[in-house]
């Protein structure tokens, strides 16, 4: 393993010009979510040649290396809908579309590693995963998941990285256990009987039935959770009605549920959906509960997450202490299905938080991701040998 660090290290330092070149294109030329082909193709051709396989929709696998029981590395290919603010030469030249969460420096941190691994060799073959729809539904992991591809490559581990401002430059969170909270929308609809506002008497105002629907949900993190527990609750949107001197017939709520335990998040759905109806009912309204499952729990593989730290101080990176959020990521499917670890890499000096119009780390923290990946991947590595 010694000997497959340094001549990877040394192939992976010369690929980084390469690599900051392509991150500029691909920040350049941003697209959405489901629509991410010339963000693969573009990918493509600057990885190794091979054979790729086509998934979910507009994203790819690709295998570097020969047969053999495989270690996956994930990079993700879809931008936000936010206009670019940021000033550089390269910034979107898409309006009202941005690179805004780091996926252009993921990519290009992936490119580069794959390329060293293509060069040298490495103690396994890898499998580059492109993968789309990471910022919106249906997730491009979950599809990739229940393709096969994985298991068709013989995958044995996923690894992945993301930028993290929370972080000082040269630091990677490297945290066993939950580190993303699983991550699921609902919708409340409130329905009572509409009237003329004059007469509230003679109507079942859902608005007011709603904004206490509202108020009684918070007691559900408060006092139904352990106050130990990770768990967030927020709506986000509310909408009722269309004129000031009528009360409408429905009202609606829109929101999130967070939590790090799967026994929180089963709690909050079924929870949810009772104290919306009870609620309801006592201003002689009904409340129909709605909830999308997305994200479960992004759980890092221990034994996984033990053999990365001492790498990556070998790669000249600080472990950071445990860094765990209500954020989501669609990794947790892989880690639902696959040993597999997601490495937070620090970017602060500088740049603005995840999603900001102006968030742009510099091309410097591709060298970071990339030694970041490349632990994880020789830690991966290590039982295949």
């Amino acid at each position: 393993m010694t000997g497959h660090l340094a001549a990877l290290t040394a192939a992976l330092d010369e690929e980084l010009p390469a690599a900051a070149a392509l991150r500029h294109r691909i920040h350049a030329r941003p697209c959405p979510s489901g629509a991410e082909a010339p963000t693969r193709d573009l990918v493509l051709a600057a990885l190794p040649a091979g054979s790729a396989t086509k998934v979910a929709d507009t994203g790819a696998v690709l295998r570097i290396g020969g047969p053999g029981p495989a270690v996956a590395v994930r990079a993700e290919l879809d931008a936000l809908a936010v206009q670019e603010k940021s000033g550089a030469a390269w910034a979107s030249a898409h309006p009202g579309l941005m690179h805004a969460c780091g996926h252009d420096v993921h990519l290009a941190a992936l490119t580069a590693l794959a390329r060293a691994i293509d060069r040298t060799g490495g103690p396994a073959p890898l499998l580059a995963v492109l993968q789309p729809r990471e910022e919106t539904y249906p997730s491009g992991a979950r599809d990739i998941v229940e393709d096969g591809v994985l298991e068709r490559e013989q995958c044995r581990a996923v690894i992945g990285a993301h930028v993290q401002p929370l972080l000082p430059a040269g630091t990677v969170a490297c945290t066993p256990g939950g580190v993303n909270a699983s991550a699921d929308e609902f919708t409340i609809t409130v329905r009572g009987r509409s009237g003329h506002a004059a007469y509230p008497h003679l109507t079942r105002d859902p608005v007011v039935a709603l904004a206490h629907v509202v108020v009684a949900l918070q007691s559900l993190v408060s006092r139904g959770t352990d106050p130990m527990s990770h768990v967030v609750l927020t709506v986000g949107t509310l909408a009722a009605g269309t004129a000031a001197n009528v009360i409408p017939g429905t009202a609606e709520a829109r929101g999130t549920l967070r939590a790090l335990g799967n026994d929180d998040r089963e709690m909050l759905h079924t929870r949810l959906a009772e104290v919306a109806g009870l609620v309801a009912q006592t201003h002689g309204c009904t409340a129909q509960t709605d909830i999308t499952r997305g994200e479960p729990v992004l759980d890092n593989d221990p034994a996984l997450t033990a053999a990365t730290r001492p790498l990556l101080g070998t790669l000249g990176l600080r472990a950071a202490d445990d860094l765990r959020s209500a954020g989501s990521d669609d990794f947790s499917f892989f880690c639902a299905h696959l040993p597999s670890l997601m490495l937070f890499v620090g970017t602060h000096g500088g740049t603005e938080q995840l999603h900001s119009p102006t968030f742009l780390p510099p091309d410097e923290r591709i060298r970071d991701v990339a030694h970041a990946l490349l632990a994880g991947y020789l830690a991966a590595a290590e039982p295949l040998t």
